[in-house]
């Protein structure tokens, strides 16, 4: 039999990484530079759970990369190591972004409060009543207090609202011997103001702000895992305050350094090279660039792929457009796939958070007496937005919107 075509590759490969799993985003390293003061804070507030008490509810916010999901994670393993038998306390965690619906939640948090397979909620076919009505009597079985965690909690509620949020908050009011406190995980700084008064008052509690990371903090972040990564003097110097001064512009994301000294040590090795360089690191940088954004569109919420959608159709025919552009495109999009229209406030900080991340570029225009109006264009190529033509959100898009006029004559 002749070679495979991967020998060739693996002959020419110079292994430089002796430990891979370490420059992943998802390694929670044994300690967290830089976020001592927010572990402080969140451990301060959780500690009584140790004790059978009921912790205040906590929000988390910050932009992404910023170690909020690690740093909970963090949170989660040290709980662990003062109960190592759970007996008064437990922590789960849950992924709203993965699981998006609140069948989904109640059904994902109940499976991690009990092992026992005929206890277990089933993927589907219950009513939703049935499973938060099993759910807390599974909760309230084991006497002790659950700390549960909601991540990318705001996801959940641009896609199918906040009731669950509701039925969460007043969880404890049906519970006699358990206690449910949780730890909501959002990007947007106004993420409670989405919620009806109702959630908002319940899940009100401890606010936390997690700051972007500095160039010289995401250094450390990147020395203490290059340290144990990879094999001595097989990286540049310079390599490190590269991927730092890269990240460092882009909001102080952590996950986009690690992302470009990962890649560009994989570059290094099917090079066959013996030193990871600045080059590799350009050569990362090129690489991913298209990958960032791409997967930032995808991951953005229904209304934020609604507001780009809008801005992508004008500028099909038009290079710059106004806020009030953008607004009544939006209006007839929604309508269209069937979601409740943001007021034109709210739809103004969609399009300054797309703005901050990259994707467009919304300057504020002045026109005297007349008052002031964003001025908006594209500011990544119209392919990377071609992605949202695919999403199923867009699917009964009729042809008229997309090609229709957009303002009036």
């Amino acid at each position: 039999m002749g070679e495979s075509i991967f020998q060739q590759y693996m002959r020419k490969r110079n292994n430089i990484v002796k430990n891979r799993k370490i420059l992943q985003n998802t390694h929670i390293p044994e300690q967290l530079p830089h976020r001592k003061e927010q572990i402080d804070k969140i451990a301060s507030v959780i500690s009584i759970a140790l004790s059978g008490e009921k912790p205040s509810n906590i929000m988390v916010y910050g932009k992404t990369g910023t170690g909020k999901t690690a740093t909970l994670h963090y949170i989660g393993k040290e709980l662990k190591k003062a109960d190592p038998k759970e007996m008064n306390c437990s922590f789960i965690y849950v992924n709203c972004e993965v699981v998006d619906t609140p069948y989904g939640v109640l059904y994902n948090i109940g499976n991690q409060v009990t092992v026992d397979p005929g206890q277990k909620i089933p993927f589907t076919g219950w009513s939703f009543e049935k499973v938060y009505s099993v759910l807390v009597d599974m909760i309230d079985n084991e006497d002790k207090v659950y700390v549960v965690v909601l991540d990318e909690i705001d996801r959940m509620v641009f896609k199918k609202g906040d009731d669950i949020f509701y039925y969460l908050t007043k969880i404890n009011e049906n519970l006699k011997k358990s206690k449910v406190s949780l730890v909501g995980i959002s990007n947007d700084m106004k993420f409670l103001e989405l919620l009806e008064p109702k959630a908002r008052s319940r899940l009100g509690g401890e606010s936390l702000v997690f700051p972007p990371y500095s160039k010289l903090e995401l250094e450390d972040i990147l020395q203490e895992r290059a340290d144990i990564a990879f094999d001595p003097n097989s990286i540049d110097k310079s390599v490190i305050p590269y991927c730092a001064a890269i990240a460092a512009r882009v909001d102080g994301d952590a996950r986009i350094a690690l992302d470009l000294l990962r890649t560009a040590a994989d570059i290094a090795e099917r090079n066959g090279d013996s030193v990871i360089t600045d080059a590799h690191v350009k050569s990362a940088k090129n690489s991913i660039e298209f990958d960032v954004v791409s997967e930032a569109i995808k991951t953005l919420s229904s209304q934020s792929k609604v507001v780009l959608m809008s801005i992508m159709l004008i500028s099909e025919k038009e290079l710059k457009m106004t806020t009030g552009d953008v607004y009544t495109k939006y209006s007839e999009i929604s309508d269209y796939c069937g979601l409740s229209r943001l007021t034109q406030r709210r739809v103004t900080d969609l399009i300054s958070e797309l703005d901050m991340m990259g994707i467009i570029n919304a300057s504020v225009k002045s026109f005297g007496c007349a008052g002031r109006t964003k001025e908006i264009e594209l500011s990544v190529p119209k392919e990377m937005c071609s992605l949202l033509k695919n999403d199923p959100l867009f699917k009964n898009l009729d042809r008229s919107v997309r090609t229709g006029q957009t303002k009036l004559i």
